[in-house]
């Protein structure tokens, strides 16, 4: 298990203004065009990967014949502070140099319909590096004298044939009779929650009360709450007494307290804090790096997770709030609206219309390509615009590049790698030529009127 590594206050209040900033420029523009992709709305770590690091070699068995690969532990750099080591749940995927990564739940990764998902937590919660106890470990699974890197190379076969559902074999014999007992004793365990998410990320109401709730989820002792810089004055981050808020801890009501008066506008806040992430969190690829392989938590240092909602607000209208969240199950973004105000909220879509009423939230899922590009804007009255954009990776690549480059070929007999660098990009599975990179390197696809759309109506006051 990674060890922890501490920090004071004064860097945790740097990264908290850091954040607070960026979700003040991102708000700004929030009345007219503003591009976010949905995985980031889930809030906790984001990060990025520096390598494969602990492993040794394992053999894929394919239709194209059998293909050598690097098996074991990368690791990713936390933003504002921590370390985290992670296997991979996506073996034909290649990893791209330098990825940037975002903490996601299973529904929003290749997890969201793998019955064996819980399986796979297992292995992490009853193997290396969680059990760091090699001796006992290598006892318990009858696997002679297993070192570091073939107890992460057993422990990530295992995994790939629950993640991939593959025929693999670790080359080294202590290592495939860790991967084999594993396997076999896997069990199914639940999904585990959030190290830091608002819920719900957007949240709109009248000018004159206190609009909310926005609830705090996560696994951090406590939570620093701060608004983004700029707040019109008089608003205030509130509890659910009325009293101003700077800390949070599980379970807490944020409330944006908007005095009667105020301008029509719009504001944010930022939760952040630091803890380690818990065992079994999904990790996929965001922005330009969003066909990176995904990725699964097997350790974390104390790293800082945060987290942003938005609020807007007006003396009288519609008054919408829209958010934006990638649904794996059936193919698609879901957006939703969700209307405050006291008059109904009209919106378009490509060119089809759409109407809120008052109190009440609706939700269009915008069917998308898999590794599709998609740009998905909403418009409305008074120049009311979002856009979301980003990349659907919801599955798995499927088979193996049938030219695998020279490095996972013949690979190497384990240790280090020089993280980032090309020779990483072979470690895990095809080249870096596999089709699926070069489809998603064509240009935007814009998701136009010619798609179809599933609209269902969410009971009155049910937050997006």
């Amino acid at each position: 298990m990674l060890s922890m590594k501490g920090r004071g206050a004064a860097r945790l209040a740097a990264a908290v203004v850091a954040s607070g900033l960026i979700a003040a420029g991102t708000i700004a523009t929030a009345g007219t065009a503003v591009a976010d992709d949905p995985a980031t709305s889930h809030g906790g770590a984001t990060a990025t990967l520096g390598g494969l690091k602990t492993f040794d070699q394992a053999v894929v068995h394919g239709d194209g014949g059998d293909q050598r690969v690097g098996a074991g532990l990368f690791e990713m750099s936390v933003d504002n502070g921590g370390t985290l080591q992670t296997y991979c749940i996506d073996i034909h995927n290649p990893t791209q140099q330098q990825a940037r990564y975002q903490e996601v739940p299973w529904s929003a990764s290749s997890l969201h319909n793998n019955a064996d998902a819980g399986k796979i937590r297992w292995i992490l919660q009853n193997s290396y590096p969680q059990v760091n106890d090699l001796a006992a470990l290598s006892a318990k699974a009858g696997a002679g004298q297993l070192s570091e890197k073939t107890a992460a190379a057993g422990t990530q076969v295992a995994i790939w044939r629950f993640s991939d559902h593959v025929k693999v074999d670790a080359v080294d014999p202590a290592a495939e009779k860790l991967a084999d007992f594993l396997e076999k004793n896997a069990q199914s365990v639940s999904e585990p929650k959030a190290s830091l998410t608002l819920d719900p990320p957007a949240v709109s109401g009248k000018s004159g009360s206190k609009i909310g709730p926005v609830t705090v989820h996560t696994n951090a002792d406590s939570v620093t709450i701060s608004p983004a810089a700029g707040v019109p004055a008089g608003v205030k981050i509130v509890g659910k007494d009325g009293k101003p808020v700077t800390s949070a801890a599980d379970g807490t009501q944020l409330f944006f307290d908007v005095p009667k008066g105020t301008a029509d506008g719009n504001t944010s806040l930022t939760a952040q804090a630091a803890t380690k992430v818990p065992v079994g969190r999904a990790f996929t690829g965001i922005g330009e790096h969003a066909k990176s392989q995904t990725q699964i938590l097997a350790g974390s240092s104390e790293s800082t997770v945060s987290a942003a909602a938005t609020v807007s607000w007006k003396k009288q209208g519609a008054i919408p709030a829209i958010t934006a969240e990638k649904n794996c199950s059936k193919g698609g973004v879901d957006v939703t609206a969700t209307n405050k105000g006291d008059e109904a909220f009209r919106f378009q879509l490509s060119g089809k219309d759409y109407e809120v009423a008052p109190g009440t939230a609706k939700t269009v899922t915008v069917p998308v390509g898999e590794d599709q590009p998609y740009q998905i804007t909403i418009t409305g009255a008074g120049g009311f615009k979002k856009t979301f954009s980003g990349v659907l990776d919801c599955k798995t690549a499927g088979q193996p590049s049938s030219h695998p480059s020279p490095a996972s070929a013949g690979g190497t007999t384990g240790g280090s790698t020089t993280g980032g660098h090309g020779t990483d990009l072979a470690e895990t599975g095809s080249s870096s030529a596999t089709p699926v990179i070069a489809g998603v390197a064509v240009a935007l696809v814009v998701v136009g009127g010619g798609a179809v759309f599933f609209l269902r109506k969410k009971k009155t006051g049910q937050s997006a």
